[in-house]
């Protein structure tokens, strides 16, 4: 009995071993998305926020280049949080919805519809920048399931090592650095700034078709389901850009959906003038993204519609969230002087 006892407790000792060396490896080679490809690193630094939210931004690029939650709080006294990410398709945006629920019930969530163009999962690069960091759960596993290309298998997101064991001998300083730390924030409550300027020039021609997806457009029904159940208003928006192009039978689309669900719909390139969007002064990439001057100016707009149309309440003087937003008001502004030095 003596010598079965240990040998009990010897497969023990080795199972809990072999599972800390597996997941010492795992964690050395993932990508870490810190100092390279950041857009892989908002996913995971959500899980950091200490405060509620009364708004949740869910999107693609539109919206964590594109909205300010520093301008948010210190001029409405709203806060918010952008759970946004490279081309995250409208499953991901579901499922980082789904996610954000188990701890808060925003009073908003405003939903960017670019993406819904989309109605097949593209590439699986995006899929692991929005997903390798997001926590492990019920929506997790749903959103892998929903968005996995054909040669993508469900058991390398369980156990990354399958998919990044080729870089082991690729391995770089960033890798060493935040092999078990995440290190400092890349984002500003999942804004990202960009400083720079690049007018828009001449729109490229595509072929698109008339129609969106019915795939995409049965997720933004269940989005909305989600929503409702929990007693969220749900805004969907168009963020400015010229390109990609916003094709009108897109937008009329949307615009039947919303009227059917009893949801608000801004296509806010129609309120270009209002907002005071200039894409030869306000764009970073010719057009398709906002830098900061248009991030200020297109927060300051859309933050007036969501005080006057929500009744949000005004958070400032309550010293939690004033100890929060000032450290973010901080480092905004050392965001905001190292990219203007370095001319970005």
């Amino acid at each position: 009995m003596k010598r079965k006892g240990f040998t009990v407790i010897g497969i023990l000792l080795c199972c809990i071993v072999f599972s800390g060396a597996l997941y010492a490896v795992s964690r050395l080679v993932v990508p870490k998305y810190h100092d390279t490809l950041i857009e892989g690193h908002l996913s995971g630094e959500y899980y950091r926020e200490t405060t509620d939210h009364d708004v949740l931004f869910i999107g693609d690029c539109e919206v964590f280049e594109h909205f300010s939650p520093v301008i948010l709080y210190n001029e409405y006294g709203v806060t918010s949080y952008i759970r946004g990410g490279a081309q995250q398709l409208v499953w991901h945006s579901y499922g980082f919805l789904e996610d954000a629920l188990k701890t808060e019930t925003p009073k908003v969530v405003v939903y960017n519809v670019l993406a819904l163009k989309y109605g097949e999962p593209q590439s699986e690069a995006y899929n692991r920048l929005a997903l390798d960091g997001m926590r492990w759960g019920k929506a997790k596993i749903g959103t892998i399931r929903a968005g996995m290309t054909e040669d993508e298998d469900f058991m390398s997101y369980v156990f990354p090592l399958l998919r990044y064991h080729d870089r082991i001998d690729k391995l770089t300083k960033e890798d060493v650095r935040y092999w078990f730390s995440d290190g400092d924030p890349v984002s500003l409550k999942g804004y990202v700034m960009h400083a720079g300027v690049d007018p828009a020039t001449e729109v490229p021609q595509e072929r698109y078709d008339p129609k969106l997806p019915e795939s995409s457009m049965a997720w933004l029904s269940k989005m909305a389901d989600l929503c409702e159940a929990h007693g969220i208003a749900l805004v969907l928006i168009k963020s400015p850009s010229i390109y990609p192009v916003w094709h009108a039978e897109w937008d009329a689309e949307i615009e039947a959906f919303a009227k059917s669900r009893g949801l608000r719909y801004d296509n806010m390139i129609a309120e270009n003038d209002a907002i005071g969007i200039d894409m030869q002064t306000d764009t970073y990439d010719q057009g398709q993204h906002l830098n900061l001057n248009g991030a200020e100016k297109l927060t300051r707009w859309f933050g007036a519609v969501l005080k006057n149309e929500y009744g949000l309440t005004d958070h400032r003087g309550e010293a939690a969230y004033d100890a929060d937003y000032a450290e973010l008001t901080e480092r905004c502004e050392r965001e905001k002087l190292r990219l203007q030095t370095e001319g970005n």
